[in-house]
This record gives structure tokens, C-alpha cells and sequence, in this order.
């Protein structure tokens, strides 16, 4: 059995644990409400731009002159976007995600494709290379506040890619927010555009609201003139579809991290709660020994000395 003193130290140790992780449970609750913000702000843009894609390849008719919209009928080169942290401490927040992409990959090399794996975070950086996979690009330091440029850089990165003949599909996973408690891992389809959910049979935009009733039939029935031509549009609409979709990948990304972070850290304290009850119990019976043994040896000594 450990003496007081070292009972005492292990107790210290532990309520300055609880000191940290409660300063980092308040510091991602601060956070993941300006990360929600911006969420939100997005939504409208996002929307609007998928409405407008929409609209826009309904008219355009004959697109397969664009590049971006080259679908391929073979797909022998898989690209996966895996969105990950630069930091740990967020629970399963990586792991999950690292996860589901290497059952991807599994996936495709049963269907005999290659796999290539572009990573967003040193977490997911780090796994694949541990694991020796296949790493087109990575990007790092900026998960935890992502902006529209680094969107972009992944978008253009990707786009060029695809465009080139390098990859054939891609395919996006990231944890999608839905609460400070609640995040759950989503495969999105990025390119080919034709089994995007902005063009073709995709899921459903969650982040917006789709237009219902009158205002859905009369914008369908309604005569839209479009300058430049519905093609060339078209051309400039994609890139910006895709940059805000990766956009909006990121940062869910960003606001699941914090929640995941504040949950885990929450947890973390109310462990290290539980835990200085217990090593304060043991330390009281710790004293409690050591006073009945003071006292049979005080007891000791006078039978010895009578």
C-alpha cells in the first residue's frame, strides 16, 4: 500500500489534469461557437450556388466539351480525400475518419483500382504514411480555422487531377456536424460532377433549405436568360461548386473537432473527478493505518515497559 505523501502527489497530479482539461473544454466551447457561425453563414452562398449549377447544366444541353464534366465509364484510379485534425485530444475524431478510409480503399482494390490518398491534417498525414499508402498531396495547419483560399488550393489541386487524366473519381471523407455531442463520418462524391449531388442522383444538400411549393414551380417554369451562354457558365460555376463544397467539408470538419474536443475533455475531467475521490478515500485509510499502528505501537511499548 502507497504512504500519504505518495497518495497526497498522485491526487495533485490529478486536480491539475482536471485543471487543463477544463481550460480546454471552455476554450473548444468558445471556439465551436464561431465555428458554428460560420457554418451558418455559408449556408445561403452554398445553396445559392447549387441552385444555380443546377439551373445552369439543365439549359447548357451538350456539356461534354468541358473537361470537368468528362465522366469517365472505367474507373481505375480512385482518389480519397481524407479531411482530418492537426491535433488530437478530440476522442475518436481521427480515427474515425482514417478509418472509414482505409475501408474504402479496401473497397476499390476488391474492384481492382488504384488508390491514391489525399490527406487535410497532420493526423491523417501521419496515418497513411505510418501505414505506407499511396499520398497524392497533404495540406496542414489550418484545420482549426480553415479559409476560403484553402479550399481553393485542395480544389484546384484536385480539379487539375481529375482534369489530367491522374484520377478518375474522388471521393471526400469528413466527420459531418450535427451538435457539440453529435458527429458522424459522411462519404461525399466530389468528381465526377454527373453523381455529385449538385447534378446528379447525390444526397441531398443538409446544410440548406430546397425551395418547396409555388416558388419551387414557378423558378422551374420561369424563362432564364443567361450571359455568358448556359455552357460557358457552366465552365466557371463548377470550379466555384467544388471549392465551395470543399469549403463547406472543411469547415464541418472544424466544428465536429471542437466538439469532439469538448466532449472528450469534458469526459477527461469528470474522470479526473472520480479519480481524486477515490485516491482522497485511499489516503484517508492510508492515515487511519498508519494511526492504528501508531497506536498499537504506543500500546506495545507500555505493556513492554509494565
Amino acid at each position: 500500500m502507497a504512504n500519504r505523501k505518495e497518495v497526497a502527489t498522485q491526487i495533485a497530479s490529478v486536480k491539475n489534469i482536471r485543471q487543463i482539461t477544463r481550460a480546454m473544454e471552455a476554450v473548444a466551447a468558445a471556439r465551436l461557437r464561431k465555428a458554428e457561425n460560420r457554418i451558418a453563414h455559408l449556408r445561403p452562398y452554398a445553396q445559392a450556388t447549387r441552385n444555380l449549377t443546377r439551373r445552369a447544366a439543365a439549359e447548357a444541353g451538350n456539356i461534354s466539351h468541358l473537361a470537368i464534366l468528362d465522366e469517365r465509364k472505367d474507373v481505375n484510379r480512385l482518389a480519397i480525400l481524407l479531411i482530418t485534425g492537426d491535433r488530437g485530444l478530440a476522442g475518436a475524431f481521427n480515427a474515425n475518419i482514417i478509418r472509414e478510409g482505409l475501408h474504402l480503399r479496401d473497397q476499390a482494390i476488391e474492384k481492382g483500382q488504384e488508390v491514391i490518398f489525399y490527406v487535410v491534417g497532420r493526423r491523417g498525414d501521419g496515418a497513411m504514411t505510418f501505414r505506407k499508402q499511396n499520398i497524392g498531396e497533404s495540406w496542414t495547419g489550418f484545420t482549426d480555422r480553415p479559409a476560403f483560399t484553402d479550399a481553393r488550393e485542395i480544389g484546384d489541386e484536385l480539379t487539375s487531377a481529375y482534369i489530367d487524366g491522374r484520377i478518375d473519381r474522388i471521393e471526400v471523407v469528413y466527420n459531418r456536424y450535427v451538435s457539440p455531442l453529435t458527429q458522424y463520418v459522411q462519404q461525399m462524391t466530389l468528381l465526377p460532377v454527373q453523381q455529385a449531388e449538385v447534378v446528379g442522383q447525390g444526397s441531398e444538400e443538409e446544410n440548406g433549405v430546397e425551395e418547396e411549393g409555388e416558388l419551387a414551380a414557378a423558378h422551374h417554369h420561369s424563362l432564364w436568360d443567361y450571359e455568358p451562354e448556359p455552357d460557358e457558365l457552366l465552365a466557371q460555376l463548377i470550379p466555384d461548386y467544388i471549392n465551395t463544397s470543399l469549403y463547406r467539408t472543411l469547415l464541418d470538419s472544424a466544428a465536429s473537432e471542437l466538439g469532439a474536443r469538448m466532449t472528450a475533455m469534458r469526459s477527461a475531467a469528470d474522470n479526473a473527478e472520480t479519480m481524486i475521490d477515490d485516491l482522497t478515500l485511499e489516503m484517508n485509510r492510508v492515515r487511519q493505518a498508519e494511526i492504528t499502528q501508531e497506536i498499537l505501537e504506543v500500546v506495545g511499548g507500555a505493556e513492554a515497559l509494565g
